[in-house]
């Protein structure tokens, strides 16, 4: 890759894109980019870089330029609109075409699935980088360039088949679920994305042996199927252990065995992402004592069950809009907190999928001991919808009533239990009142 281009990114707050800049900015290229004026928290480290980012503005596009052009924008949008008038004086590339330029370059992991990426990313990311130079693209905005990298590390996104081109060595696939229904048409579309996917593939995929769509898909490279069953997995963990520091678990590659591993994660997703991670190692021939290490030290990535702790109460923080995400979050709590109430604060995100999946989301919520949603946070490409959340909490039996940033009172009831806040949208904005509101407490109390 030439170092001359000036990369300007359209949509630079993208969780993604951000994370891509990031990266491009590391490997000493020019970095500039536009998005709304709203902060978001992919913001911080780009400015932290000191990477221009300016409102959207058709006059921001200059001759020249290597434009990478967000997922989120239409040939309409301004400065799209600009850039395609001006095809003849710069490069347009998508964000997809400008990862599978960093993929051809490294021995390249992508991590694909309706759950469970972000997560998996930044454990195999974290792993990696500690034992060999390693750049990632992680989906909570975190991206690293470095010079000279044995690994890429990535995360490839299902969402419209933005995948689909990309040439990775490994990928893991953490399963397959109908998670967008704006865009899929059934489980049978999706299956036969990660498929087209997976065809292009280059070494192995390593995924989830309880996953019965995983178990279906037709592919040219070999399948390798971790889980907890040693009659059907390659990799599979047993002697799981599960506590209120972490999980531990002892790994096998058949009747091989490999190591007993310790990672300060909960919930059973947590053993199975870390068994991936192990996995992807032994095929790179990383030595096993290395990998037991580095997983001790693992923080976790940016709202994935993010903690914090204001007098005895605890605040969980987490991205999780899918009934299969929700169950995952509340049984990580329940293993760390076994002893406490236990309050979910949940955000609906889009109306189509509140409306495909609210007998699931019901069951889901109902784990937790007592249950608050939001409002239902639309999308640029869907406004309103025939549900609401009052819609929603009629079916759930915990339903405790409707909360918002202006109206966090109700919560205040619990003085010392452990809360889940999960959503993709704006969810962090009421958090933050119920955060500011019971630091205030708190202090009032002293």
């Amino acid at each position: 890759m030439d170092k001359n281009p000036n990369y300007y990114f359209i949509g630079i707050k993208g969780s993604g894109m951000s994370a891509l800049a990031l990266i491009l900015h590391d490997q000493g290229y020019q970095v500039s980019g536009s998005d709304i004026d709203e902060y978001t928290f992919t913001q911080k480290p780009l400015e932290e870089a000191e990477i221009q980012i300016y409102s959207f503005d058709a006059a921001n596009i200059k001759p020249g330029m290597t434009v990478i052009r967000g997922n989120s924008f239409e040939d309409d949008q301004v400065e799209v609109a600009a850039a395609l008038a001006m095809a003849d004086e710069l490069t347009i590339l998508t964000y997809p075409d400008m990862v599978e330029q960093l993929i051809t370059q490294y021995t390249s992991i992508g991590v694909a699935g309706a759950h469970g990426k972000t997560s998996t990313t930044g454990l195999l990311s974290h792993v990696l980088s500690g034992i060999a130079p390693t750049s990632y693209l992680i989906g909570d905005g975190t991206g690293k360039g470095v010079p000279n990298a044995r690994f890429f590390i990535f995360e490839a996104d299902e969402y419209r088949r933005h995948f689909k081109d990309y040439t990775p060595d490994y990928a893991i696939m953490t399963n397959i679920d109908f998670d967008h229904p704006d865009y899929y048409t059934g489980i049978d579309d999706v299956r036969s994305a990660f498929e087209d996917f997976g065809n292009n593939v280059k070494k192995g995929i390593f995924a989830w042996g309880d996953d019965e769509q995983l178990r279906k898909i037709k592919v040219s490279v070999p399948v390798y199927y971790y889980g907890t069953n040693p009659e059907t997995d390659d990799f599979y963990a047993t002697n799981i252990k599960r506590s209120t520091k972490g999980s531990s678990f002892d790994a096998y590659y058949h009747d091989e065995f490999l190591g007993n591993f310790k990672v300060p994660l909960f919930g059973q997703h947590g053993v199975l992402n870390t068994l991936a991670v192990v996995a992807v190692s032994y095929f790179e021939e990383i030595e096993t004592q290395l990998i037991q290490e580095e997983l001790l030290t693992f923080q976790g990535v940016k709202r994935r069950f993010t903690e914090k702790h204001i007098g005895p109460v605890t605040i969980i923080d987490d991205y999780a809009h899918h009934p299969s995400e929700i169950t995952a979050t509340i049984d990580a709590a329940r293993q760390k907190y076994p002893d406490r109430k236990l309050t979910a604060v949940f955000q609906p995100h889009t109306f189509s999928r509140t409306i495909a999946y609210q007998d699931d989301f019901a069951k889901a919520l109902d784990l937790a001991d007592n249950v608050f949603l939001t409002e239902i946070f639309a999308s640029a490409r869907e406004t309103a919808g025939a549900i609401s959340s009052a819609d929603l909490g009629k079916k759930i039996s915990k339903f405790e009533g409707i909360v918002s940033p202006t109206e966090v009172a109700p919560l205040l009831a619990d003085e010392d239990g452990v809360f889940v806040f999960m959503g993709a949208g704006d969810l962090q904005m009421t958090e933050f009142t119920f955060e500011t509101l019971l630091a205030n407490t708190q202090t009032n109390l002293q």
